[in-house]
């Protein structure tokens, strides 16, 4: 069945005026049912249409000639708390992007090539989301970084929206994902393409980008520094960086969305061991690594079987060394509680070695093999709560109990040749970008 369409109204302008809506209630099994059946939502908001050319070009003139019908949206890849009540910082991710097979194979599309990924500030008011300011990513020229794929061979080739013509590639492209904000004002960014950590000002031009030792990343215009792991080098395609926590003492946290093709793809797939990294802002240099492990895809999303669908979407700071982590699919999201040790982790050792036998990937009982998995405890299953959307990519702690959940609506977009009609105008998948507002059952905090 083709995706209905949405016929789009529209109301913009920088500041741009929106719209929001969502709703929850919940339920649970075993251990934490007593806990999840309380947990609740307390209110939605949802993202009105803006026209996505009127948006970009109101940041950076002329960016955009032809959006085919794409609205603002993807700007839930996560969320942070601005400091006022209701409002957020968010990140949009490379921009609108699909697949569609050719002879067979799968090509990656960027129907709007010129768009540039932008942090946005918005303001939850009731059932509607307001965007109040557009940061956009800029290089050290102040030209648009762009979400274009950034190296031949290691990254997708990108193409037209309808997969037919070649498009360049760009060095200065970044996939973003996570977003903290530092004291300073400046922003720090995770992206999917290195994966790479990515220092940004507070107008929004990059001041240095982290990425793996040997990755031979040549032509950006910004500072590009070798300071991560070169394990990272064998990172799942598009399955980067993508949740970013900021503790208490400065350091940040970096989740690699999926376990790394260690020793092979086949490994990666079938693996449910991924790696989070704990980076010093003060040194600038990763001082932990830590393993994670999944729980089996079928406990995160009844019914689902394929492994490779589960992914750490969002790390966020709860006080001192505690973290929520999310387990998701597209479907499906539980949260748990991790509390990070002191040390060095894995970092360094053997499961560091790309040349390991079996690899960290491998092993189906980490723990067994003397690695430290890091403890978890469940705080809630949102695949549980009814009315929480689909592909929850932001978490923000909003108070003791309480929560703000935003969703990836990937620009309303579906992958396949009939995500545009005949003119090459968008089929709108009618998600909406929301912000989720969700009571827990018990503080997070003690």
């Amino acid at each position: 069945m083709s995706p209905r369409v949405v016929r789009r109204s529209l109301a913009v302008g920088l500041p741009l005026a929106l719209l929001g809506t969502v709703c929850v209630a919940g339920t649970a099994t075993g251990a934490q049912d007593r806990h999840e059946r309380t947990a609740r939502v307390t209110g939605t908001a949802v993202l009105g249409d803006i026209p996505l050319a009127r948006f970009s070009n109101g940041l950076l003139p002329g960016t955009v000639a032809d959006d085919r019908g794409v609205a603002l949206g993807g700007i839930g890849s996560d969320i942070y708390p601005a400091g006022r009540r209701g409002e957020f910082w968010t990140v949009t991710d490379r921009g609108p992007n699909g697949q569609i097979k050719i002879d067979g194979k799968k090509r990656r599309t960027f129907p709007v090539p010129g768009f540039d990924p932008a942090i946005v500030k918005v303001r939850v008011s009731g059932k509607h989301l307001r965007v109040l300011k557009a940061i956009p990513i800029t290089t050290r020229s102040g030209a648009a970084v762009t979400g274009l794929s950034n190296q031949k061979e290691r990254d997708e080739a990108p193409y037209s929206y309808d997969a037919k013509t070649p498009l360049e590639y760009n060095p200065n492209g970044l996939d973003t994902e996570g977003i903290v904000r530092a004291a300073d004002g400046s922003f720090w960014l995770v992206d999917e393409y290195g994966p790479s950590l990515v220092h940004v000002s507070a107008q929004g031009r990059v001041l240095t980008r982290y990425v793996p030792r040997g990755l031979g990343l040549k032509g950006a215009d910004y500072p590009v520094v070798e300071a991560l792991p070169g394990v990272l080098l064998h990172r799942k395609i598009n399955r980067g960086f993508e949740g970013l926590a900021l503790l208490p003492g400065g350091d940040l946290v970096l989740a690699v969305q999926s376990p790394l093709s260690l020793p092979d793809q086949d490994a990666g797939e079938s693996s449910r061991n991924v790696r989070l990294l704990r980076f010093s802002t003060k040194k600038r240099a990763v001082t932990a690594e830590y393993a994670y492990r999944f729980d089996a895809v079928g406990v995160v999303d009844p019914g689902e079987d394929d492994t490779s669908e589960l992914k750490v979407s969002s790390v966020v700071a709860i006080g001192g060394n505690d973290l929520l982590v999310e387990e998701r699919t597209d479907r499906a999201a539980r949260l748990h509680r991790v509390t990070l040790p002191h040390g060095s982790g894995i970092l360094g050792s053997a499961w560091d070695d790309a040349a390991t036998s079996p690899s960290y990937e491998e092993l189906t009982d980490p723990s067994a093999s003397g690695v430290p998995v890091l403890r978890k405890s469940l705080v809630v299953d949102l695949g549980k709560v009814a009315g929480v959307p689909g592909k929850i990519e932001g978490v923000a702690v909003t108070g003791r109990d309480t929560l703000a959940l935003i969703n990836d609506n990937d620009f309303g977009m579906t992958d396949g040749p009939e995500a545009f009609d005949a003119n090459g105008r968008l089929v709108d998948s009618g998600i909406k970008t929301s912000v989720t507002q969700l009571k827990l059952p018990r503080p997070l905090r003690g």
